[in-house]
């Protein structure tokens, strides 16, 4: 036996506390049952969080206003309390749109304002359809995540995952870490881990812009709210795994194409070089020994669970006010001018090319896209089921938009500028219908 070998020994259960080996696995299925089991309740098929969000907005009503009224005052001076307003052009041009949601929100809420505003497919259906809901969703979704990410199910993963990542992706193993935190985590959360690597010297510039374009999507608490949208939580787990599967293989795609192919494979300067070690033997042992080391690594469950909601809270804050003024700009461009029809023709021989009913309301949607991922699903709310489907998936494998993933990117160390992030949305938007429309068609 190797000394490799011998130091990654698998644990026997004699060899650590049980009380270890219990919290794996009853956080990870609870982790699991939140997310990926569905269930009727209420005469409602969904998701647990789901659920107690559905609940939340039913009974409480008059209480999910005021907190979402909190969410709006404290996210729009919050940056500006922690002086990082004015850090960079563009968190000045999002502190000022923070401003423009909490005055937009303020008056949706207590029912005073231009009629435009009040225009039932405009404010009262952003309020309504996305601001209550994704205001609830991240901290309730981040409290479960807690349970999912953080025992040991994602350092699984990620060893055993590594023979595909290089070859699939041309990123290191432990990307697969990344990747996985970010599609059932969150997008900022794996941005910051991506930078944080990268700059530690353990990732190269190109494997960080791989990672931060292909892996970062919004989580899985920002899909159940395009699925509620959309009329979807019927479908949640096709809905799910064909997003992830087709959002991967698009990464794969874009890894070997300009941009992504053009940047440079080198370390971040000042930084120490540390190429991934290849595992070869033991890998399950491997696996096994890195899951539980990071569940005893976790502070106490109660702690974690509170640092998780913290967390989802200043989340939500931050992105709320954001989404409502970019999302109620959008609606007001969509509905009021031809901008995104005249962009739509971008994407519409695309559309109907590959025969996808309401080719010109889906290439519009798409065109949406760019400015907020919630958008595409504002637009086909009323569309046929296969439309709502491809438009849901490519909302979530675009990845890049300009109310959070862009300026959050341009905030880290990662080398890609606007232009760059433009052209992979770009490809990532057409790469993901093609793929995504005959499976629809399959499915539906």
């Amino acid at each position: 036996m190797t000394k490799y070998q011998e130091e990654h020994e698998l644990p026997k259960i004699g060899q650590f506390e049980m009380s270890i080996f219990i919290k794996m696995v009853i956080c990870s299925l609870i982790g699991i049952f939140s997310f990926f089991i569905t269930f009727e309740w209420n005469g409602k098929t969904s998701i647990l969080i789901d659920h107690i969000v559905s609940a939340f907005t039913t009974f409480t009503p008059a209480l999910v206003n005021g907190y979402v009224l909190i969410l709006l005052v404290l996210g729009a001076f919050y940056p500006f309390v922690r002086k990082k307003w004015n850090t960079s052009k563009v968190n000045m041009v999002l502190s000022i749109f923070k401003i423009g949601g909490l005055v937009a929100g303020v008056m949706l809420i207590f029912g005073f304002g231009p009629a435009w505003l009040f225009n039932p497919d405009i404010g009262p259906f952003l309020l309504e359809k996305l601001i209550k809901p994704v205001g609830l969703v991240i901290p309730i979704g981040s409290v479960f995540l807690a349970l999912l990410v953080c025992y040991g199910l994602l350092e699984f993963i990620g060893v055993l995952m590594q023979p595909v990542m290089k070859p699939i992706f041309k990123t290191p193993g432990r990307s697969a870490v990344d990747a996985v935190a970010s599609f059932v985590g969150s997008y900022s959360v794996g941005l910051i881990l991506t930078n944080r690597v990268y700059k530690e010297g353990k990732y190269t510039a190109r494997e960080s812009a791989i990672i931060a374009t292909g892996f970062s999507t919004v989580s899985a608490t920002f899909m159940v709210v395009v699925a509620k949208t959309l009329d979807l939580m019927e479908y949640w787990n096709l809905f799910f795994w064909v997003t992830l599967v087709v959002t991967f293989v698009v990464t794969a795609i874009t890894a070997r194409i300009y941009p992504l192919n053009k940047i440079k494979d080198e370390y971040y300067e000042g930084s120490t070089p540390q190429p991934e070690k290849i595992i070869k033997n033991d890998r399950l042992k491997v696996a096994w020994t890195e899951a539980v080391e990071a569940t005893k690594s976790n502070p106490s469950l109660s702690r974690n669970l509170y640092i998780h909601l913290k967390d989802g809270f200043i989340m939500a804050m931050g992105v709320i006010p954001s989404i409502l003024s970019i999302g109620l700009l959008g609606m007001v461009l969509a509905i009021y001018t031809p901008l995104f029809d005249w962009l739509a023709y971008i994407f519409a021989p695309f559309t109907y090319l590959l025969q996808i009913p309401d080719p010109m309301l889906t290439a519009k949607a798409l065109s949406l896209s760019i400015a907020e991922m919630f958008l595409p699903a504002m637009i086909v709310t009323e569309a046929v089921l296969v439309t709502k489907f491809i438009v849901a998936v490519v909302s979530i494998s675009a990845i890049l938009f300009f109310s959070a993933v862009i300026p959050v990117i341009l905030s880290t160390d990662i080398p890609l500028s606007i232009r760059q992030m433009i052209i992979i949305w770009f490809e990532r938007v057409v790469l993901t219908l093609i793929f995504v429309t005959p499976i629809a068609f399959i499915l539906f």
